[in-house]
């Protein structure tokens, strides 16, 4: 959330060890979203309604500018209950302390409303309709854990919460519900809306995040105030299969509206690709991905990230490469940029589209396909793309590019981010990652965005359409021995329209 123009950010922690342990909220602060300032832990079990740990939540704005957070704590008794914490100084703009109300827990677990005890958690954050009644959804599941869903709370002084008779919405075959966010977006402009924002020019976004396959999924839709119920667009996929902000290691996301930019903001916990013994060894697991910006794409039928404009502040040194061509089997060097820690945008255009291998319908698996097409697999038209953290030798790297298909009446782009050759180290996960991307690829180019950040490759495909973040850890590619590369293992021609690196500084982060 920003309070008094100073953006704080909550967040998991295990304060001993680097593997999970029952969690408390620590707490830090920024300006700019890039810089941060950690501060004292915000939250850590202290009562009997969180004494068995302090599991996430969302902050909420109440009138007159007074920041709230909601929590699930693990009680005594090792029920997942709903707690409230405010701030213990509101003239603090750093909101160093927080205080827990004395009627906690809010909303718990009963044999009257027969939720289950062991998957009720993760508030968000709540919104305020007509009525006077606030809303807050709360993730959950039932029919022996097969149906996730959304809980709806109702209150009107956010202290006192009934139990709606329905959710607010909810999905056979999806598991649990963790994380569930729920927000408005604008149809018809580039700002982002505030959460309680409802009517006509806006549709409504709702994300869960899968405890059973860790993988988030979004929908698009409509919310029916009167009825208190979320139905997403015709046509919509629900779980794994559907859309996602991420196809690669991004999990546990939330949203927060930025009222003094007027953005919606979107932050995700990405984990480690490295063993538990080597998290042990280096003393840390667990990082958040660079910001994100969130809008509705101009049909309405997914949409746009792209990383805030803040980030931008740490580029130096550009280097620019456009107007290239990359034949069969070609690699371009990046030079003079420092490899590790870069960001890249590159375009491409199409020559021709002769020699476009077919698309066969049993391919629905874009990840699958991806790993069976990888990076060094010759095609007609790709793979080209980047790799990214590579060896002088290319003993490493790890590769994110596009692939195109002809099927029966379109063409079909697969955007891929390799890891199967990141390391040389046998006891990280090299898991390949894929998506389709949702482009024409006859009339229009092909973009590409990459951050890299040492063991973070985090691209955005179609100008923020699609996103995959990977970790990587070579063991040759480090620092100064890293390398960047535009690359065409095709047999067609590629022309690079656009290609804009540059090195960045390092953020503050103590």
């Amino acid at each position: 959330m920003i309070y008094k123009g100073i953006y704080h950010l909550f967040y998991q922690y295990n304060p001993n060890g680097v593997v999970w342990g029952p969690p408390i909220w620590a707490h830090s602060t920024s300006t700019d979203l890039v810089n941060w300032m950690p501060q004292e832990i915000a939250i850590s079990s202290s009562i009997p309604s969180d004494i068995n740990g302090c599991w996430s939540g969302y902050a909420t704005m109440l009138p007159g500018q007074k920041p709230v957070i909601l929590y699930t704590g693990i009680n005594s008794e090792n029920q997942q209950v709903q707690n409230l914490a405010v701030p213990k100084n509101l003239s603090d703009p750093y909101l160093r302390e927080w205080v827990k109300l004395a009627v906690n827990p809010l909303m718990a677990p009963t044999a009257m409303n027969k939720i289950n005890a062991s998957s009720f958690r993760d508030p968000t954050t709540a919104w305020l309709l007509p009525d006077k009644h606030w809303r807050v959804v709360i993730g959950n599941k039932r029919d022996q854990g097969h149906t996730g869903m959304a809980l709806l709370y109702r209150s009107k002084d956010f202290i006192h919460w009934v139990k709606a008779e329905h959710p607010l919405h909810s999905a056979k075959g999806t598991g649990m519900w963790e994380c569930p966010d729920f927000y408005p977006i604008y149809v018809d402009s580039l700002l982002g809306a505030d959460t309680s924002t409802v009517g006509p020019s806006v549709k409504h976004v709702l994300k869960a995040s899968l405890d059973d396959t860790k993988h988030e999924f979004y929908t698009i839709g409509s919310y029916d105030i009167h009825k208190d119920i979320y139905i997403p667009d015709k046509g919509s996929v629900e779980g794994d299969s559907g859309l996602r902000y991420d196809y690669g290691k991004y999990y546990a996301s939330k949203t927060f509206y930025d009222e003094s930019t007027m953005r919606r903001i979107l932050l995700g916990w990405v984990n480690e690709s490295s063993s538990t013994a080597d998290d042990i060894e280096k003393g840390w697991s667990g990082i958040h991905a660079i910001p994100r910006t969130v809008l509705l794409d101009e049909y309405g039928k997914q949409l746009v990230q792209w990383p805030i404009k803040e980030i931008e502040m740490l580029r130096e040194k550009p280097v620019d490469l456009s107007g290239k061509l990359i034949k069969q089997g070609s690699l371009i060097e990046v030079p003079t940029i420092t490899a590790a820690q870069a960001d890249v945008e590159i375009s491409f255009r199409l020559t021709a589209l002769t020699n476009v291998e077919k698309f066969d319908p049993s391919w629905t698996d874009p990840q699958l396909l991806c790993s069976r097409k990888e990076a060094m697999v010759q095609g007609g038209v790709g793979p080209f793309g980047l790799l990214t953290l590579a060896s002088e030798g290319l003993e490493e790297y790890t590769a994110i590019f596009f692939r195109v298909f002809k099927s029966r009446d379109k063409h079909v782009v697969l955007m891929c981010s390799d890891q199967s050759r990141s390391s040389l180290n046998p006891t990280n996960d090299k898991t390949i990652y894929g998506t389709f991307v949702d482009v024409d690829p006859i009339h229009g180019e092909l973009s590409l965005r990459t951050l890299i950040d040492h063991s973070v490759v985090e691209s955005f495909g179609a100008m923020g359409k699609n996103c995959i973040i990977a970790r990587v850890y070579p063991t040759l590619a480090i620092d100064d021995d890293a390398h960047l590369y535009a690359f065409n293992y095709g047999t067609e021609k590629v022309e690079i329209t656009r290609l804009t690196a540059w090195s960045m500084k390092k953020a503050r982060i103590n």
